[in-house]
């Protein structure tokens, strides 16, 4: 999720575990714990492209991390604090921490939850950015802010944003499973042969939800709204596999086939192989649009290194996207 969406639910649960003690700095301090899973994105900046994506939400999104380092951190906010509780300042790091990737579970980008086996957690049922998760959360924990540390209320502001926020969790899985048996019947009354369906909501609601259908040579992308009153649309894009050629031997290809789960597309522009990853949809609603979420180049140097390459995503892709979006959202 966002870095606020974190920060919010961190701060959340810090002041949980420890409010009671010592007040708005267990808000401070769980919000700071919030934020420090995703550290792993500064991974970008040493290494190459393919080996960051399979980095990030890896080891920092685990267990592991949040039993080895919660300890260390709290053993070093008691070192200088007031407020001495070694135990107190370790389950509060320890519940900050896990309770990250624990949401971040929940995306379509997912998290190895369980590092270092190779099993990535993604339920895909919420968006990255989602204000109907965060803003309620938001004002219940700024209200309980503004109490005294021992006041009731407290409790019951930030005891509320975290059932409500949880509760939303909750009901994303029912709706995506709403969403997805109208796929499926869609699917059926078209008399369309397929291998897998996968889903996940389109950005910033959960009211539209985007599919990517496997077939044999192609894949279908179409969108659900559930203030759908029309037939699903699915659009096919040729997988396109082939045209990788022996590069499908290659250990960075390898890796990025893995990373992508299978869902991508090759597609050339002016002799140029470009990889699809169609997990996360596409920048345009556009017909048979190629500018997807996440697009890589796929360079070959003159000693035969291969290397992949994101496409730059502008400001006017995203404000269109938006505004086809809201239009979508209403129904087809």
């Amino acid at each position: 999720m966002d870095s606020l969406t974190q920060i919010v639910l961190g701060a959340a649960v810090g002041e949980a575990v420890l409010g009671r003690k010592v007040g708005n700095k267990a808000i401070l301090y769980g919000a700071i714990a919030g934020t420090i899973p995703d550290l792993d994105i500064f991974a970008s900046h040493f290494t190459d492209t393919v080996s960051a994506l399979a980095i990030h939400r890896g080891f920092t999104h685990s267990i592991i991390f949040s039993l080895l380092f919660a300890p260390i951190f709290g053993w070093l906010v008691s070192r200088y604090e007031s407020y001495k509780g070694f135990k107190g300042w370790s389950w509060l790091f320890f519940w900050a921490l896990i309770t990250h990737p624990m949401l971040d579970a929940h995306t379509t980008w997912g998290t190895q939850f369980f590092w270092p086996l190779d099993l990535r957690l993604a339920f895909k049922t919420i968006f990255v950015i989602d204000p109907l998760y965060t803003l309620p959360f938001l004002v219940f924990l700024i209200l309980a802010m503004l109490q005294k540390r021992t006041s009731e209320k407290r409790r019951l502001y930030n005891g509320l944003g975290l059932t409500i926020s949880t509760a939303y969790l909750a009901l994303t899985f029912i709706l995506k499973d709403v969403a997805i048996t109208h796929f499926e019947d869609e699917l059926l009354m078209q008399n369309i042969d397929y291998n897998e369906l996968d889903t996940r909501p389109s950005p910033l609601n959960t009211i539209l939800w985007n599919a990517n259908v496997e077939t044999k040579n192609a894949y279908l992308l179409g969108t659900y709204s559930f203030f759908d009153t029309k037939d699903i649309t699915f659009e096919t894009y040729p997988k396109n596999h082939e045209l990788l050629g022996d590069l499908v031997e290659n250990e960075k290809v390898k890796r990025m086939i893995a990373i992508s789960e299978g869902w991508y597309t090759i597609n050339t522009v002016d002799d140029q192989l470009y990889f699809n990853d169609l997990r996360f949809g596409l920048l345009s609603m556009a017909p048979q649009s190629q500018n997807f979420v996440f697009k890589y180049l796929i360079d070959i140097d003159s000693f035969g290194n291969v290397s992949f390459i994101e496409q730059e995503k502008t400001q006017r892709d995203g404000k269109q996207l938006m505004l086809d979006l809201w239009k979508r959202v209403k129904g087809n």
